[in-house]
Order: C-alpha cells, then structure tokens, then sequence
C-alpha cells in the first residue's frame, strides 16, 4: 500500500455535529456567534496562522473562512488534505477558540514559532587548538573517491560509539533515505554531494534545500584557505566554529541574521559520518537565524514520509505541545519512519517536543566526546527520562560546514544525528526495521552514572548485534538449483543460485561461472545482486551450448605406410620379368636355370617390399626399432592443429631413419613420412585437421624397421561435445566467497 493511501487510525477527521443533539448545535451556533462579533470588533493585525484539521474539504474550509476573516493558505499534509495553514489579522488564539466549536473543525491551533538557538551550549573559550587540524584529505567512506578531512573521519567521537568497528563487523554503511528538517544544506559540499538529494525549500516554496539562499548577494564567500591563511578555527555562531577567514566568521557570528547559518550542512555532515551511504533528503524549514514556522515543520514532516524518507532527524525543540506535530509524527511511525530529536541545550530537566512524544521519537541528550568524558552530561544538555531516550557525544564534534570547509560544533542538535545515523545502519541490516525495533535495538547503550539519561550512551556495536538473527559476522550462503539438467546440443540448461544473508549480511554479492565444455557459455543474470540482511536473493544461471551436425561417416583406418609409386612400378615389372623368364627357361639348361630363379627370387623381394614389408635405413642395425607415437595435444577443435613425435627405440643409423606415417580420416593429414636425422633418437611431424560435425576420434599410425605405434587424437566440433560436465557458480564479497555446484549433460 502506498503511503499516501495510508491515514493514522484517528488522523481521519470526524463531523462532529453529527453527533449532538439539535439544542447543542443551536448552542454552539449562538456561542460561534457571539465570538465572531468580538473578533471583528478587534482592530486589525499583521497576519496569524493557524493550523487547522477539518473534514470539510477546502472549498467548505474557504466558506467558512468567508465568515471568519480568515484565508486558506494550502494543505500542510500533502496528498492527504486534512490538515491546513489559515492566516489572519485576528488574534490567532482568538480564531482557535472559535473554530474548534464549528461543525467539522477537528483541530485547530497557533502556528507557533520554533528556534535552534540554545540557551547555554556556548563555543569554549579559548577554542581548542586541536580541533580539525589534521587537514589531510582520505577516502569517506573507505575505499570510495570521495574525500574528507582526517579530522572528520577519524574524530574522537566516532571512536565513542564504535562508528568504524560497527560499520567493518557488520559490513554497513547505511542504506535508505535520512532527512533532516532544518536550515538546509551547502549543496556543493564535496564530502556530501554524493549522497544528497535535491529537497525543498518550505520558507521560499521552492524545490532544493539549499542554505546557501539566505546569504545575501553582496556577501563575499570566504576562499578556500590553507593552515597558513586560516591556522585554526574562529567562532561562526553561538555553537559552532569554523575554518573561515576572519572576516567571515566574524560577519557570521555578529549578526542575528544569521545566528543559525550552516546548521543543516553541521547535521548533515554528522548523520553522514555514521551512515555515509545513506542518502541525504534536505528539508529547509528553518531560516538562517534559526527561526521555523510549526507549519512549515508539518509540511516537512509529512513532504519527507510521502517521498519515501526512512528516518526523521530533528534538531531542535520546543516547550509548547503541539496536537498536530504528534499527529504528523504518528502517522510518520505507522509508515515505518524512524524518528529522532535533540533534548535540547537549556541544561534542565524540563519537557520538550517533539523529544517527549517518545512512543513516536527518540530524544537525544549530551555527553563528552573522548574517552574521558563519553560517560559525562554535557553541562548544557537537557536530561530527564522523559525527553532521553538515549545519549550520544554532542561536544567538539567535527563536521561539514558551508563553503565546502569543516566546523566543530557543541549542543544536542549535534548528538541527535549520531542515533539518525544508527538508524540508517540498523536499516542495513534490517530494511523493514520500525521505530519501535530500532528504538529497542539503540537502547542496548553503554550505561552512564549521571540519571536522566535515558538507557545510557550510544553504542553501534551493541546496537546492530541487538538486533534479530545477528549474533555472529555477517556472511552469506550459497545455493544452487536444480542439481543437475540435461539440454541437446543446441539447447540451454536453466538453474537458480541463491544468496542468503546470514547474521544481518546486507553487501553486494558477485556472480561468476566456470565449468563450461567447448562450445558452450555460462552467464548469469543479474551478475550481481545486494542483500538487506533479511532477505535471500536470486539469480538465474543460463548454460547455452551449441548445435551440431550429424558425423559424416569415417574412411577406414589405414594401418600400412604409403608405398611409392616407382617402386610399385618397378617391383611388378620385375615380377613379369622373372614370370616370363621362368616360363621361357623352365626346360633350358642348369645355367639359365639359376639365372631365371636368381631374377624370380629379385623380383619376389620388390614386390614384397611393394606389398609393405618395406626398407629399413637401419637394417643393417636390427636392434633400433620404432618405441612409440605421441600427439600433443590430444584433443583438438576441428580445423586446429597438433603435434606429433616418434620415438626410436636407439640412436637412427648414419643415413638416418626414414618413418612412414599415415590417419585413419582422410580429413586429418599427416606427411607420408618424417626422418629422423642420424644419431638421434625422435623427431617431430604436424598433424593438420579440417572442421568436423561430430567429436571425431582419428588414429595416427607411425611404422619403421618392421614396427607399428598408434595414437588417437580427438577431434571436438565447433558445437558442445556430448558428455557429464560440472559447473561451479561462486558469490563474491570483499573478501567472502561462496561457491555452490551443478551438473549439466548434453546429449
């Protein structure tokens, strides 16, 4: 269900009038009366606003403000249209009072007036010198391009509540959408431009929510200074300093114009320390001397929620209860926004909005930021159970400032995006985490003797383990399925592979697969997939082969060397001979006799030879024979190429040895012979294949001096050869790596 389809049990107005008697509406009626005549008997003031909820629409709400001197303004809870901005010149609590009693009016009260400014979270003097000096640029977050001051990203209070061991044991960096309803944010900032989104401007009506708009045209940025020009930080405001040149720090910190200049980017730059990537939603509900309209806070509120926010950063307070601030935070809570807010800066036990509305929000108080003093209130810290929720550093806290440079700041407002920080890292490891589990998962804190601090000081460690199903590292599985297929050459073989988060894993998974015959490709889409720590992954894994054509049929194998042609011709001539001489002679004297039977026994030799018994170069040295016949390698793709070698038995005679060769396919060629030179013991030859449709085995004969060696070489078609394959699909994650297996059999 979407958001905007979703009211609060309770948010949906209700007529009222509906409801009493006939003489009570006349009563109220003659009361209303009465009252509209003494607001228009007072004189005329500057305009007032009031927040109403009705159900009677906007056109019934602009006919009733006909009658009641009052102008619809707009809806203040977007899509939802119940609640809205009236303004008059009456007195507004006049108004309020009146409305209430008219028919359809669920709600109405002032537009109250809210500021950042504390009471006593004062800039020390002197300033400390230490303070951002380490002015060395690294990568925030690890291993990213975007840079930071050391002093930012290694500062003492993220060592306090555990930010890099949280973020390297759980392998979270924040995840989801964190708004923070303020002065807005310097949108140019280098260390935060990867994160932010756009927001809107609710004091000017306008999309971004930039800070930058309230400086006025002729104000001289400062240039970008080094530790020679600007040596150390100056006082900006009433609780923060700045790496500024003396003049515009100076023009910052006189005027109460802008008394609350460069809040937004402080916050923002704090919740990005925690959660650096978690994206940033600027809400500008303040102006720069640190004064907000209710009104506009609502608009936030419910703008944030509508455009999908995840958690709600509030840095500031108010004493005055507000009906529709709670409601706007309720219906926040019953979408699954996690809402946080600073104590405040008075240094009292007293009740503040919206800290106090803890079913729906948790407030925020002060401690120390070192060692030394994480287990101490923070003297300008407001603190009582009722308000805190939970305590964070809020002293000395270095962070983004406007001009693209870098502040320190003091107060709750810097302590509140500390646990808005925890919340986007809890969401990594829990997406669909409420306000009531994150709530539940920030209160496993560091506990602290000081009362009124709620569960005691963050911890992102006990934090995130707190949290269901994470009791051990983060890691994953991997698992395949089905186990094995069979496809035709031609066809694709489908499995699944599944990664499953195991201890609130919620990091990108890799996908790669081996295994693959010849002819054939494995894919798998998509090739990466990101887990959010609850929930398992998949991937389709696609085995492709490729088709083949039916075997031609083979020529039959040979098994002789080739005979030479002269010696053919010569031997049966010879043979004829000798037939014709024995026939001629066989009856002449003794003498011719042994003549005839010397050219018949001369032509039965060559024709023996011509009939294979062949002639040894080393006959004459019967103890070398032929040892054998290699190929390598044995297995080829048709049209490919390999190499064979024969081996004698000895060393080959002074005139060498001559080798006869022949292939059992006529495809498959070989030399007729191949000579292995005197005194050596091998020699090599090259066997030349031709494409083939079918694995294809040829056999390779090799004879010399009366031996005969074989050996096959296998002959693969460009399509996948039949036969049992294994493929190995594996997950990577830094240094995580899990692999699951399948058999696949083409036929």
């Amino acid at each position: 269900m979407n958001r905007e389809d979703q009211t609060r049990p309770g948010l949906a107005a209700q007529d009222h009038g509906k409801t009493k008697t006939s003489g009570a509406m006349q009563r109220r009626a003659w009361l209303a009366g009465t009252l509209l005549a003494l607001l228009w008997a007072a004189p005329a003031k500057a305009q007032n606003g009031v927040i109403v909820r009705t159900t009677l629409g906007v056109p019934g709400l602009q006919l009733l403000c006909q009658a009641q001197n009052c102008t619809v303004v707009g809806a203040l809870d977007g899509t939802l249209n119940q609640v809205f901005l009236l303004t008059t010149p009456l007195d507004p609590q006049t108004l309020v009072n009146t409305l209430i009693l008219l028919p359809g009016i669920v709600n109405a009260e002032v537009d109250q007036v809210l500021t950042l400014i504390g009471a006593a979270n004062l800039v020390p003097s002197p300033i400390p010198t230490i303070l951002m000096s380490d002015r060395t640029l690294v990568p925030y977050p690890a291993n990213s391009g975007t840079m930071a001051w050391n002093s930012y990203a290694t500062q003492p209070a993220a060592g306090v509540v555990e930010v890099q061991n949280a973020q390297s044991q759980f392998r979270v960096t924040g995840t989801g959408i964190v708004m923070d309803i303020d002065t807005g944010v310097d949108p140019h900032h280098p260390a935060l431009h990867g994160v932010l989104l756009p927001g809107y401007d609710f004091t000017r009506n306008q999309v971004g929510g930039s800070e930058m708009t309230d400086l006025p045209p002729t104000f001289t940025q400062p240039t970008p200074c080094d530790s020679t020009t600007c040596p150390s930080p100056v006082q900006v405001n009433q609780e923060s300093a700045a790496i500024l040149d003396q003049e515009s720090a100076a023009i910052l910190d006189t005027n109460a114009q802008y008394a609350a200049f460069g809040h937004g980017t402080m916050v923002m730059g704090v919740i990005h320390l925690v959660a650096p990537t978690a994206q940033l939603l600027p809400l500008k509900a303040f102006r720069s001397d640190g004064t907000a309209n209710l009104s506009n806070i609502l608009r936030a509120i419910y703008y944030g929620v509508q455009n999908n926010a995840n958690v709600i950063n509030m840095s500031f307070d108010t004493k005055t209860a507000s009906t529709e601030l709670k409601n706007a935070l309720d219906y926040a809570n019953q979408l699954g926004v996690v809402s946080v807010a600073s104590a405040g800066n008075d240094g009292m036990q007293e009740t503040v909005y919206p800290a106090a509305l803890q079913n729906d929000v948790m407030g925020v108080a002060s401690v120390g930021s070192t060692t030394a003093t994480d287990g101490t209130r923070s003297t300008f810290s407001n603190f009582g159970n009722a308000i805190v929720w939970v305590a964070a550093p809020g002293e000395e806290i270095v962070t983004t400032y406007p001009f693209s440079t870098y502040a320190a700041g003091w107060g709750t407002s810097f302590s509140a995006p500390f646990v808005s920080g925890a919340s986007a890292l809890a969401r990594s490891l829990k997406t669909a985490i409420t306000q009531s589990a994150a709530a539940a998962a920030i209160a496993q804190a560091a506990p602290l003797s000081d009362p009124g601090m709620g569960h005691g000081r963050l911890d992102l460690v006990l934090a995130l383990q707190s949290l269901s199903g994470v009791t051990g590292s983060p890691d994953f599985t991997a698992a395949a399925a089905p186990a094995s297929a069979t496809v035709a050459a031609g066809g694709s073989a489908i499995y699944t592979i599944t990664a499953a988060p195991a201890n609130g894993f919620s990091q990108a998974v890799t996908w790669s697969c081996t295994g693959a015959p010849m002819g054939a490709a494995c894919s798998v889409s998509p090739a990466t997939v990101t887990l959010d720590g609850n929930h398992a992954a998949m991937a389709t894994v696609t085995l492709m082969t490729t088709a083949r054509a039916s075997s031609p049929p083979l020529p039959s194998p040979q098994s002789r060397p080739p005979i030479s042609p002269w010696l053919t011709v010569a031997a049966c001539f010879a043979f004829l001979v000798a037939f014709f001489l024995f026939s001629a002679l066989r009856h002449a004297p003794r003498e011719r006799y042994d003549f005839a039977a010397g050219a018949f026994l001369l032509s039965v030799s060559l024709g023996a030879y011509a009939c294979g018994g062949g002639y040894s170069g080393g006959g004459g040295q019967g103890s070398v024979t032929l040892s054998s016949i290699t190929l390598n390698p044995t297995s080829v793709t048709g049209g490919a190429s390999s190499t064979g070698t024969v081996t004698l038995s000895g060393a080959a005679p002074g005139g060498g040895a001559a080798v006869y060769l022949s292939s059992s396919a006529s495809a498959t060629t070989v030399p007729s012979s191949v000579a292995v030179a005197a005194g050596a013991t091998s020699a090599t030859f090259t066997v030349n294949t031709s494409a083939v449709t079918a694995s294809t085995p040829v056999t390779i004969t090799a004879s010399y001096a009366g031996s005969t060696k074989t050996a096959t070489l296998n002959e693969a078609p460009a399509g996948t050869p039949a036969g049992a394959y294994t493929l190995t699909i594996t997950g990577g994650s830094g240094s995580l790596s899990h692999s699951a297996t399948v058999q696949v059999t083409v036929n």
